[in-house]
């Protein structure tokens, strides 16, 4: 039986992790055009005797290069699917722990080869951006590799709450209505947030419209969200510089920067 950390491991995966490749696939211009006239179900899944249908997975849709993500839910007319033996097997296979016995079952690899294909060079680009350690230099490069933090780290500490990790799930039912965002200057398609209440959370893309947020992570270029984001800059020293912007009270970057931490920690 899975333990509880595996479980929030795989949730994080299957929530947070897995629908980067809808946004590397859509916004990656060579991978972009693999799947110009592509027409299939594409899931990852993780086999789990608890599950309702046996398995826990996320799958795509995918028509003629646009794409659908369903998160944690099972399709059941998959054409191409990595399906892992066990949810620890698919934890170790994402926290790079790759060998025999970790690979998953393929299934639909003859049916669907040039998309199968595609597929597997968007993982593997998604996979090398989250573990690189050194930022782009393309400003494209780096476009991509900001947004994809900022939806993983919104969505992340949205699945966490979801699952009911313990603190993250007091810290939501204890808040009013408030948003917290993610925003780089000159950069507002470069954005995301998360709207939590009374024990509820919701992860969103782009920036909130509705009202102000309570509380923004700003950076004041591209460079200084990655030196965070990826963890080679000091955070007190980027706030003094003004390379870090807290649009809110401190209190409240520490906190969320507590929280960025512990996805990060469940994702790596």
């Amino acid at each position: 039986m899975a333990s509880r950390e595996d479980i929030l491991t795989n949730k994080i995966f299957l929530c947070a992790v897995l629908p980067l490749v809808k946004t590397i696939a859509m916004d990656d211009p060579k991978l972009a055009k693999k799947f110009e006239h592509a027409h299939a179900v594409i899931q990852v899944s993780a086999k789990d005797p608890d599950a309702p249908e046996g398995k826990f997975a996320t799958h795509y849709v995918v028509n003629s290069g646009e794409w659908l993500c369903h998160t944690d839910k099972v399709a059941d007319n998959a054409h191409i699917e990595l399906e892992f033996k066990s949810i620890e097997q698919m934890n170790a296979f994402f926290k790079g722990k790759i060998g025999p016995s970790t690979l998953p079952k393929m299934k639909g690899v003859t049916k669907k080869p040039a998309v199968f294909a595609a597929f597997m060079m968007t993982l593997l680009k998604m996979s090398s951006m989250l573990t690189a350690t050194v930022a782009p230099e393309a400003e494209e490069d780096k476009k991509l590799l900001v947004k994809c933090y900022f939806y993983l780290l919104s969505s992340g500490i949205s699945t966490l709450n979801k699952n009911g990790h313990e603190e993250i799930h007091r810290w939501t039912l204890s808040s009013p209505d408030r948003v917290y965002a993610w925003a780089v200057d000159g950069y507002p398609d470069i954005s995301a947030y998360i709207r939590i209440k009374a024990g509820k959370s919701k992860a969103g893309r782009g920036v909130y419209k509705r009202a102000l947020p309570f509380f923004t992570m700003r950076f004041d270029c591209l460079d200084s969200a990655l030196g965070i984001l990826m963890g080679t800059a000091d955070m007190l020293e980027f706030t003094k510089d003004s390379k870090l912007i807290m649009d809110g009270a401190p209190e409240f970057g520490a906190q969320i920067g507590d929280y960025m931490m512990k996805v990060g920690d469940y994702a790596r």
